[in-house]
C-alpha cells in the first residue's frame, strides 16, 4: 500500500500509478455529481454545453449540505459525505466514454472496472464521514444547475487533504469490492 498526495487535475499518469489498496489524499477542485445531474451531463450533445469542465476532473458522489453565506454567493459547506455509487454505473461508463474524467470518489463501490481501464480511478471514501469531508473543503468555488436541487446540483469545491480516500477500483482493473464479494461467497459456501 502506497499513500498518494495528488493535485487535480489529475494526469493519467496520476491515475495509473495508484493501485487498488492504496491511499489518496486531493488537493484542488473536485465536482460533486448525483443521478440527475448526470442525466444532465449525458444530455448534452457537446461539452460546449456543459458550464464546467469534465477534462481530467474528478467527480464526487455527493449531495452536500450548503449554507449560503451571503448574497455574493458565498457558501459553506455544512456536511459533505459520499453517496452510494453502484446506482451510478451506467450512467459513469457513459460520462467516461464522452470526457476525459479522471477520478470518481463515492461509497460502496461500483461494477464498472473495464470501463475505467487505463483512464479512471474510483476512489471510496468511509461513509458516516460528512462532517471531516467538509472540513477538507476550503472552498465552494461555484454551483451549476441549482434548480436540480441542492443535494443535486453540481458543487465545484476546493479541497485541501481530501481523504484518506482508499483507491477501491484501479486503472489496470482490479476492483477491492468484488474481491471482497467472492471471498466471501466462497466462505459462505465452505460452511454449507
Amino acid at each position: 500500500m502506497t499513500t498518494h498526495h495528488l493535485s487535480t487535475p489529475l494526469t493519467i499518469s496520476d491515475v495509473t500509478r495508484l493501485h487498488a489498496g492504496d491511499l489518496v489524499y486531493l488537493n484542488g477542485t473536485v465536482m460533486t455529481a448525483r443521478d440527475r445531474a448526470c442525466s444532465r451531463i449525458l444530455a448534452a450533445s457537446e461539452a460546449s454545453e456543459i458550464p464546467f469542465d469534465l477534462e481530467n476532473a474528478v467527480i464526487y458522489h455527493c449531495g452536500p449540505i450548503v449554507r449560503e453565506v451571503d448574497e455574493n454567493g458565498s457558501w459553506d459547506v455544512i456536511a459533505a459525505g459520499p453517496t452510494t455509487s453502484s446506482r451510478l454505473n451506467s450512467q459513469t461508463t457513459d460520462i467516461l466514454d464522452r470526457f476525459g474524467v479522471h477520478a470518481i470518489i463515492g461509497k460502496g463501490g461500483m461494477s464498472i472496472a473495464d470501463a475505467m481501464r487505463d483512464r479512471c480511478a474510483y476512489l471510496a471514501y468511509t461513509g458516516g464521514c460528512a462532517a471531516v469531508a467538509a472540513g477538507h473543503i476550503s472552498s465552494v468555488r461555484g454551483v451549476h444547475w441549482i434548480d436540480l436541487g441542492m443535494a443535486e446540483a453540481v458543487w465545484v469545491l476546493e479541497v485541501r487533504d481530501f481523504g484518506p480516500l482508499i483507491v477501491g477500483i484501479d486503472s489496470h482493473g482490479r476492483n477491492l469490492f468484488e474481491e471482497v464479494q467472492r471471498r466471501g461467497e466462497r466462505r459462505m459456501l465452505a460452511l454449507v
